[in-house]
Order: structure tokens, then sequence, then C-alpha cells
């Protein structure tokens, strides 16, 4: 398998089973429905760790355009791969987000709200403030590189790596997470936003392309600001 292939399908199991678990919560008549907050964050931090286990081993499991800048821009991955590894995760945010869809089809004409439809693809702040959001997002996501940075520089038993990162996702959506609903993944959003966009979802809104810019431009510069500090301090 080749390292682009990997990435679309790590991406495509993260939204699949991240947008997944958002649906199954706040589409109506769904078994999940109004199970809250926790089971969502945890859904997500399970989804990152299965998409790591996934394809880890072939492409390093990026899965978020924010992670692949922070990377390169620090010399631990080749500049001339990016391209091709955003094009993949854009991808397969958008087919795992195509895959939520088609699983949930008959809950999209159940659930009347415009704007829980659009909130099982991606984020949408509490309080729109942007500049607010624009900071919640990048303070997340250079949480989360930093966060990935120190747990890669530690041993562990083989294969717990992915589980120690999942924790990570799991503690910033339950402490950074209330303000924006933390996409700190470009691809996580901007994909599954492009899926709502084109899909004849029964009922649909606008896919909020005026907010869209913050999911996307916040996590790719607090993904470097991570990475900057990591190698600053270590």
């Amino acid at each position: 398998m080749s390292p682009y292939l990997a990435e679309f399908i790590g991406t495509l199991i993260l939204v699949l089973l991240g947008d997944g678990v958002v649906a199954g919560v706040i589409l109506k008549e769904s078994k999940a429905e109004h199970a809250g907050w926790m089971v969502i964050v945890t859904g997500w931090g399970i989804a990152v760790m299965l998409a790591i286990y996934a394809v880890g081993a072939v492409s390093g499991a990026h899965i978020n355009p924010a992670v692949t800048l922070a990377l390169a821009s620090v010399g631990a991955f080749p500049w001339e791969q990016l391209p091709g590894y955003w094009a993949a995760q854009l991808l397969g945010g958008i087919a795992g987000a195509a895959l939520v869809w088609l699983h949930y089809y008959p809950h999209w004409q159940k659930t009347e709200s415009q704007a829980t439809k659009l909130a099982v693809f991606c984020t949408t702040p509490a309080i729109r403030n942007l500049p607010a959001n624009l900071f919640s997002e990048f303070l997340g996501t250079a949480v989360l590189v930093f966060g990935l940075l120190v747990i890669g520089a530690n041993r562990f038993t083989e294969g717990l790596n992915p589980l120690v990162v999942g924790l990570l996702i799991i503690s910033i959506g339950v402490s950074l997470g209330g303000t924006t609903g933390w996409a700190i993944n470009p691809a996580r959003d901007l994909g599954p936003r492009i899926a709502h966009f084109l899909l004849p979802i029964a009922g649909k809104g606008s896919s909020d392309w005026s907010y869209a810019w913050i999911p996307v431009i916040g996590p790719l510069l607090g993904g470097l600001a991570g990475a900057f500090l990591y190698h600053s301090l270590f």
C-alpha cells in the first residue's frame, strides 16, 4: 500500500467513526440520541486510535494536514510529499462523510434542524466570535502537535502509542473542545463540509462557508506553533 492510499484510508476511518458518533448522538430517532458530549468525545478519541492502528505502519498516520505541515516545518517529513498527503486526507474526509450519510440515510428526513444536520459533518462554534474561534482552533492544534511529539519521544510497550494518542484527543476535546467542537484537523472539517455541500441530504441548509476557513487556518497555524515550541524546548 502506498502512503497516500494509507492516508486516504486512515482519514476515511477517522471521519466515518468520528462523524458517525456525532450522527448517532444528535440525529432524530437514533438509538444513541441524547447520549451526550462525553460519548462524542470518546468516540472521536477511539476513531483516531483505530485509524492510527490501521495505517500508522505505512504512512505514519498523520490523517491531518496540520500534523503533516508541522512535521515538514521541523524537517521530520519531506516537503515534496506534503501535497499528496493533503490531497489524500481531504479525499478521505469526503469519502468517510459520504459513508456516514449513507449509514444514517433514514434519519436525515426525521431530523428537522438544518444546523443539526450540518453539525454531523463539520464543526460550528458554540458562540460565533471569529477571533475567539480562531484562537480556540489554534490552541487546540498546538496542544495536539506538541502532545504528539512528546508522546513520540517516550518509549511505550509495542503497539501502545495509538491508544495514548486517542487519550490525547479525548483530553483536548474535554478541556478545549466546548468552544468550537475542536476540529483541530482541516481534513476532518473541510472534507465533510464539502460532502455536506455535494450530497443530496434531505432538508439540508447552508454549509456555512463563511466559517469554513476557521477550522482550516487555525489548525495549520496551531500545528506550526506546537512543533516550533517542542523543538525550542527539547
